[in-house]
């Protein structure tokens, strides 16, 4: 039993009367699914409104633990969802960057460490190194070589000193960067990115890239991101 009714269904989005993917008239099927007259596509109005609730979570910041307690759902279930949905934005951030990397402005690289590792030493290599273009008033990040590779030969060479102390100097330091203003997009995304990343106390290294462009996702679309995950799951299916 749901805590609370699927919040899709209170903003309007009924598709028991129009097709969620097309728009157009549908009718009810014997096992209780809907069917589309024109795309013929065949749904559970339950599920759709599921997903979108669980998007509007994600839209957010709520916890996968917030949203199962909110809708009643298994967690395993809304930790798949929230892993399609970090997972489905690459393509699209890949694609809006693809159509305006003309208009580039400005560009900087991070080097950015857990929170909960910042005060010992031992984890300065574990520290995540990525890209950050301006383009209009949106980012796009690519995440470049793990400093972990280097980790033997840094340490022999007596590297780890060095980037300790400039880390504990600025937290996140550059070391490529054409910035016209100390006022900029990457200065407000690497604010943003560092308040997104604390309540995660720590994300593994093969998942960060998903967390990167999850942040990247509601820096560049703010307010209309849950339209902007409707059309992707519209898509998607």
């Amino acid at each position: 039993m749901m805590k609370e009714r699927y919040s899709c269904l209170k903003n309007g989005l009924n598709f028991s009367k129009c097709c969620f993917y097309c728009g157009a008239a549908v009718y009810r099927l014997s096992d209780g699914r809907i069917k589309c007259r024109a795309c013929r596509r065949r749904y559970s109005p339950k599920k759709i409104c599921r997903r979108l609730t669980l998007a509007q979570s994600f839209c957010r910041n709520q916890s996968v633990k917030a949203a199962v307690e909110q809708l009643g759902i298994s967690y395993v279930s809304a930790k798949n969802f929230y892993d399609h949905l970090r997972k489905s934005l690459l393509p699209l951030l890949e694609s809006d960057y693809e159509a305006a990397r003309e208009q580039v402005e400005q560009y900087e690289e991070t080097l950015y460490l857990d929170h909960n590792k910042r005060r010992d030493k031992r984890y300065i290599f574990d520290a995540q190194n990525f890209l950050t273009f301006v383009y209009g008033n949106r980012v796009y990040n690519i995440l470049m070589p793990s400093l972990e590779r280097y980790k033997t030969t840094l340490l022999e060479d007596g590297m780890h000193e060095q980037y300790w102390k400039e880390f504990s100097r600025f937290l996140i330091f550059h070391r490529i960067a054409r910035l016209e203003s100390h006022d900029n997009a990457i200065e407000r995304f690497r604010h943003y990115f560092d308040g997104f990343m604390k309540p995660y106390r720590g994300v593994d290294r093969e998942n960060f890239i998903y967390y990167l462009k999850e942040a990247e996702f509601k820096f560049n679309y703010k307010e209309k991101c849950f339209e902007k995950l409707i059309d992707l799951l519209r898509r998607a299916d």
